[in-house]
């Protein structure tokens, strides 16, 4: 992979100023909701670096080769803050063409790659709803580790922006993640292999007839299913096959869909511009009064923990209910002037139309 850092600082190229131009053109390009004239003074501030992953053809080693925009596949702009140890990612982008191909997370790797030998420890960004996927992807977090008095005051907040992190292991080779993955995929295989009966080839059955007596109609299929020959050896028992075939299958397809059902939701409400101030909890050692006013407090991250872990709400009903106290808490607490008083609002009107019927 072809790839150079480019920055107007110090004494640039005529081919780094070429190849930043390149880049203020992939952004503007990939990013439309993004003003250009925003793109131009951060690509060239002389505070910010990029990197860029060319085309095959380009060769580096010429120096009379100059190139141009379609040279680059796609490109990071970053800022690095070298006392704190951590940078912020402004743009990151991939051409049109290039989409869909792993150049994201290539692009990604190198940065890190880079970054991890400057000394960074935590890159920063702010994704929006469409960009939160992909930076999951590469390894970043909603949940912000890194002590706040190192960035509070050096970035600022973006109005309906997520705030993301990712540690940079200065250990790791990001460059060979693809590798590490292989091997370590290998390892836990041939582990398995050690233990595994799935190389084990048994007769075919033949007038096969088993033993039934004293076997419940209700429980004659899994009965059947363990008398075939291998399947206890593979490890099934008696109670894995009755959940499989009897009554009990009903019900945990029925507890699965009521799942599937609730995590749609809360996705369909963290994908709206007004979610970002309860998506995480309140940050008391802010805000130090929040618990003397909300005696019960909840967020939407706290409601996915408690949805995935299966047994919390029984009904949509009750998911509306901790959806809803979001919302009056949020009212309780935060003047009717504030914007978190009219984000509360817009997602009580949304949680209605997502529950029409009062579904239970």
């Amino acid at each position: 992979m072809k790839h150079v850092i480019v920055s107007n600082s110090g004494s640039p190229t005529k081919q780094d100023l070429i190849r930043l131009v390149g880049l203020k053109t992939l952004f503007a390009r990939q990013l439309p909701k993004m003003p250009r004239d925003y793109i131009v003074r951060l690509v060239f501030d002389r505070r910010h670096t990029s990197l860029a992953i060319l085309d095959d053809r380009v060769d580096l080693e010429d120096p009379d080769y100059r190139g141009g925009d379609e040279d680059i596949i796609g490109g990071i702009c970053y800022r690095a803050y070298p006392d704190m140890k951590f940078a912020e990612i402004a743009f990151c982008a991939v051409s049109a063409n290039h989409q869909v191909k792993g150049y994201g997370t290539k692009l990604m790797n190198l940065v890190k790659a880079h970054a991890a030998k400057e000394g960074i420890e935590y890159f920063i960004t702010y994704a929006d709803n469409y960009a939160i996927g992909y930076f999951k992807k590469q390894g970043f977090s909603k949940s912000i580790s890194m002590p706040k008095m190192r960035y509070q005051g050096l970035i600022k907040d973006y109005d309906g922006g997520t705030p993301m992190e990712c540690y940079i292991h200065p250990s790791v080779d990001y460059k060979r993640t693809n590798e590490m993955i292989a091997a370590q995929r290998k390892f836990l295989l041939d582990q398995v292999r050690k233990k595994s009966r799935s190389h084990v080839s048994y007769p075919p059955l033949v007038a096969f007839k088993p033993d039934l007596a004293g076997v419940s109609r209700s429980n004659e299929g899994a009965a059947r299913a363990m008398a075939i020959p291998g399947v206890a050896q593979a490890g099934w028992t008696m109670a894995d096959l009755l959940l499989a075939t009897g009554p009990q299958k009903d019900a945990e397809r029925q507890k699965n869909q009521i799942k599937s059902d609730m995590l749609t939701i809360l996705r369909k409400i963290d994908e709206q511009q007004f979610a970002w101030p309860f998506r995480e909890p309140v940050d008391t050692t802010d805000v130090k009064d929040y618990l003397n006013v909300i005696s019960n407090p909840i967020d939407l991250s706290t409601i996915e923990k408690r949805v995935r872990k299966g047994d919390w709400y029984k009904t949509m009903q009750m998911l509306r209910a901790d959806l809803m106290l979001i919302v009056s808490n949020c009212k309780k607490f935060n003047d009717p002037a504030s914007t978190y008083y009219e984000a509360a609002e817009s997602l009580q009107k949304f949680i209605n139309t997502l529950f029409p019927d009062g579904r239970k």
